[in-house]
């Protein structure tokens, strides 16, 4: 690496300007991984809080919001918890709907009717857990908006009135908007609209004829796989695996699939631009490569030498990137879905590096093909 330091100490300004550049791609990096898992946590983190192993939707349900879309009845339920591998099913109702707290602010929620004591009913970090027919467990995050245990939920058209009485362990939102879970029962009399105004009573859940819910949850046994080919066809299902659910919900797909095509473009951005600027340098030192040659010096030598330069830069000014990012990350404002994830910084910045490498690593092979004699002028 002796040729390597000598021109990253005798060219600083080329390779500093270089350098700038990698570490603003790193910057952009940061900011999209970020924005990325906020996006997800704000559109998903409902869904992947629960230990489910794959949601059942109606036969044929449009995936497209399919959460919202789909019903499924008892019997789907039955057929479900009869099948082998399958620990436990649950049903699960989903809708979303405006509310007025008590003094006056207006907040949106997405109902998760769940059976109290089921194995998706939300962990709570205060309060109490779900019982009541009135009762509600709502994201940390609807504490932003002034929700605090107590508060009253008067729901918008039919005036039933909900208190929240716990919170979620940490955010549960679902299509960004925040999760109150409630007993499926409660939920079922506001699906068929039978929800009376004011305060419900258990009372008004007993006589209720309506046997349907969204989804059914379903939890494979310990080491144990579900077939959910066969457990469709028996229950007249369309099953997804947890992560594949999350594209059933309001505009998932569209957003996740932007940003990593944005992503895309960057890395292959990065590796142009490295491969370009070590392509233009190798030319301006194609003469004192030819020296080299003709004093012996292998091929070999000359590309580690080449690539050992470029993953200094790289990683470097990479990390310097990363440490900008991180802190542009942490000041940005309470109201955008951004999350710091170490997993996806990590990935993004492997992937900067590597495909640097990889771009600086195809401009440095034309090392090999200069002929000294010819560089030297040894032709003329």
């Amino acid at each position: 690496m002796f040729l390597a330091l000598r021109e990253l100490a005798f060219a600083k300004g080329r390779f500093s300007l270089m350098g700038a550049v990698i570490a603003l791609i790193a910057v952009l990096t940061v900011i999209l991984s970020g924005l990325s898992s906020g996006l997800v946590n704000d559109g998903v983190s409902g869904l992947k809080s629960m230990p489910v192993t794959a949601f059942a939707f109606d036969q044929d349900t449009k995936t497209d919001n399919a959460f919202s879309r789909s019903v499924v009845d008892g019997k789907q339920l039955n057929s479900w918890q009869e099948q082998p591998a399958v620990e436990a099913a649950a049903p699960m109702g989903t809708s979303m709907m405006n509310a007025v707290t008590d003094d006056g602010t207006q907040v949106d929620v997405t109902f998760f009717g769940v059976e109290p004591g089921s194995f998706i009913a939300p962990a709570v970090s205060e309060g109490a857990k779900l019982g009541a027919a009135n009762g509600l467990v709502v994201s940390e995050t609807l504490r932003q908006e002034g929700v605090e245990i107590g508060t009253t939920l008067v729901l918008d058209r039919i005036d039933t009135e909900l208190e929240v009485i716990g919170f979620t362990e940490g955010q549960a939102t679902f299509g960004h908007v925040n999760v109150a879970y409630l007993p499926l029962a409660t939920w079922q009399m506001i699906a068929a609209g039978k929800s009376p105004a004011g305060v419900p009573t258990e009372a008004d859940t007993k006589d209720l004829d309506f046997n349907y819910s969204s989804v059914i949850a379903l939890k494979a046994a310990d080491g144990a796989q579900i077939d959910l080919a066969v457990g469709d066809a028996a229950a007249k299902t369309t099953s997804m695996p947890l992560e594949e659910s999350f594209n059933a919900s309001p505009g998932y797909q569209a957003e996740t699939m932007t940003l990593e095509m944005i992503k895309v473009f960057l890395y292959a951005i990065c590796a142009l631009v490295v491969g370009a600027f070590f392509s233009v340098w190798t030319i301006q030192r194609k003469q004192e490569i030819a020296v080299l040659r003709a004093m012996g010096a292998p091929v070999r030598y000359l590309l580690r030498d080449g690539i050992s330069q470029a993953a200094i830069l790289l990683v470097v000014f990479t990390v310097v990137g990363i440490a900008a990012g991180l802190g542009l990350g942490s000041a940005m404002p309470a109201g955008m879905p951004f999350a710091l994830e170490s997993t996806p910084i990590i990935t993004a910045a492997a992937l900067t590096v590597i495909l640097g490498l990889a771009g600086a690593a195809i401009s440095i092979i034309r090392i090999a093909r200069i002929d000294p004699l010819s560089a030297l002028g040894g032709n003329r």
